[in-house]
């Protein structure tokens, strides 16, 4: 990789890191869209942290190559820090201090004049919800206050390139949904964000492409669509009229489509998994399938077509599922 491809926020070619004789990162290679949200989706221990650390200048790298918007992420350091911020799994401000006192000291620092870093304060902590919390010690913050507060501290002079990594790692469902729509906003004013989870739904709701890692490699990259359809058409979802069918429709369904028939807990409920290299999309399967239940007298009340789920992708590249390896999940290989 020679020149920094335009249009680009990261790109990797090789990317290597070894811990003794663990081989955290093994060959990563990237292509980050600037203005998007780019996922990197894996398990613990998979080398999501490593790989965000060494673009962040935290780590070098022990082979390979990094571009951050065209700079060298070892030649040109300086450079890099200057366009980037990082907000990593943990909460990095000060607990001792009030949500205000951190956000105008982190500003201060930033170079912000008395009044300016009071004023980006006050904004930060207006638009991410704080302003009733702003004089409460951090320390008495709940899990998902901690998250926006870290999150605003992370954009007090807003970057270029913002790393989250794993940025909603212990939240309920409120928190993690808050957490989501200040990315969305971030990424609205032209900040690009390389988002980390292991949170299957959290990529598909943000990221507008994804790379899946595991041990140490991208196993898969490409937009949630085709990755998706790279494991399969998707499946139809069947409702008899009578129970007593279901057998029958269940030999049609695996003659017809060649494929795959669940029977579900429900007792008149069937699904059927769609190839993805019949030649016939998705909607053409299910309206075969229909036909001939039609016509061999299978009444069906309801049906629905749906894509794949990001877990039966991330099962099918890896054989399980985002939670495992917990042997090897230690910050080392993280």
């Amino acid at each position: 990789m020679s020149q920094h491809t335009a249009g680009l926020a990261i790109e990797t070619a090789g990317l290597v890191k070894t811990f003794g004789e663990t081989r955290a990162v093994d060959g990563v290679d990237l292509a980050v869209p600037t203005g998007t949200v780019y996922g990197v989706l894996g398990p613990n221990g998979a080398g999501k942290t490593t790989t965000v650390k060494m673009l962040a200048t935290l780590l070098r790298p022990d082979g390979g190559q990094a571009h951050v918007f065209g700079h060298d992420v070892v030649r040109e350091a300086d450079a890099v820090r200057g366009l980037v911020s990082l907000t990593g799994q943990y909460a990095s401000v000060d607990e001792d201090l009030t949500g205000a006192e951190n956000l105008v000291l982190l500003a201060r620092l930033l170079g912000h004049a008395k009044k300016p870093a009071r004023e980006r304060a006050a904004q930060l902590l207006e638009a991410f919800g704080l302003t009733d919390a702003a004089a409460k010690q951090v320390k008495h913050y709940s899990g998902g206050m901690r998250r926006r507060i870290d999150i605003a501290a992370s954009i007090l002079s807003t970057p270029d390139l913002l790393f989250l990594d794993e940025p909603t790692t212990g939240l309920d469902p409120r928190s993690r949904n808050q957490v989501w729509d200040i990315v969305r906003a971030v990424v609205a004013q032209g900040t690009t964000v390389l988002l980390t989870t292991q949170y299957l739904d959290e990529a598909d709701q943000l990221a507008s492409r994804i790379a899946v890692i595991d041990r140490g490699k991208v196993i898969a990259e490409g937009t949630k669509g085709e990755l998706k359809a790279s494991v399969g058409a998707g499946s139809v979802h069947l409702r008899l009229r009578d129970a007593e069918q279901r057998p029958q429709a269940a030999e049609v369904l695996s003659r017809v489509l060649d494929a795959q028939v669940q029977q579900d807990p429900d007792p008149v409920a069937l699904t059927a998994r769609l190839a993805a290299a019949s030649g016939d999309t998705a909607a053409e399967q299910a309206a075969r399938a229909l036909s001939e239940l039609a016509r061999t007298g299978i009444t069906v009340d309801n049906f629905s077509l749906g894509q794949p789920s990001l877990d039966e992708v991330f099962l099918a590249l890896t054989g399980h599922d985002t939670q495992a390896d917990d042997a090897v999940k230690n910050e080392v290989a993280a």
